[in-house]
């Protein structure tokens, strides 16, 4: 780029606030256009609530917040990737379905590490 070409001022947050809004903007736009993280929202907020009448220690709590964060994590981040491929790539191509998959498949294993962390405790 040479120094007369001006840079987009669209790509560059100016402080920290507008990096912050533009966060909870991408929150907002996954939680209105994606179903799964819809689904993965509610289901994490009923196990959050319904977690409240088991007597959980603070480190058990603190386990199960974490992996419910992590799945949405894992979500959004899934969500990204498959932005990015459907602006890059207008019809079918293997490494985009590749790229699809693998961010779909990091989602099962966060999954996976609720099942296998997560204490067993029934009544």
């Amino acid at each position: 780029m040479s120094k007369n070409e001006k840079k987009d001022e669209r790509l560059y947050n100016r402080d920290f606030l507008q990096a912050c809004s533009n966060a909870v903007n991408g929150i907002v736009y996954s939680a209105t256009t994606q179903t799964n993280i819809r689904k993965q929202l509610i289901i994490g907020f009923v196990t959050m609530v319904l977690s409240l009448f088991y007597n959980f220690t603070t480190s058990e709590f603190l386990c199960l917040t974490m992996s419910i964060f992590f799945v949405i994590f894992a979500e959004l981040v899934n969500t990204a990737i498959e932005t990015v491929v459907d602006l890059l790539v207008d019809v079918y191509h293997p490494k985009a379905k590749i790229a699809k998959d693998v961010a779909a498949g990091a989602v099962v294993l966060a999954l996976s590490l609720i099942h296998i962390s997560e204490p067993t405790r029934l009544g």
